[in-house]
């Protein structure tokens, strides 16, 4: 994977008391202290902050979020994972068209494994479902 010129630089995390993380497929809890973890080889890792849960994925763009993080930290399920996601970006697109690009974008980064950058993403993609769900309200209440 890596040549031998390539160095893999070590990933230092900080947890907060009862911070939450996912590191490959396991999820683990931090105590009730502030705890260091250094993650010495190549795996999938998410934070807390960008776990999204399955009771959360509540938009066509946040299932399509949650598909991208299944990608990225169950290997084993991709094919399904993938289906999903396509299945997603169809009906968003018929929707949004003006996302086409990122859709696009997105799409490539999934094409070739790179499901971090994927997910981060798919992020800019939620932020625009949000502003159009909340002009839609400001339009029906008038504010």
């Amino acid at each position: 994977m890596n040549d031998s010129k390539d160095k893999i630089v070590a990933l230092k995390i900080s947890l907060k008391p009862q911070e939450k993380l996912i590191i490959g497929g396991a999820v683990i809890k931090n105590g009730p202290g502030k705890s260091d973890f250094i993650v010495e080889n190549v795996v999938p890792v998410l934070r807390e902050k960008d776990i999204l849960t399955l009771e959360k994925a509540d938009s066509p763009c946040r299932k399509i979020y949650l598909s991208i993080q299944l990608m990225y930290v169950d290997e084993g399920n991709l094919a399904q994972y993938h289906k999903t996601y396509w299945e997603l970006v169809k009906e968003v697109l018929e929707a949004a068209p003006s996302q086409r690009e990122l859709l696009t974008e997105m799409s490539g980064k999934i094409l070739g494994g790179s499901y971090y950058q994927a997910l981060k993403m798919a992020k800019k993609l939620i932020d625009y479902e949000q502003e159009v769900m909340n002009l839609v309200r400001i339009r029906r209440t008038g504010l």
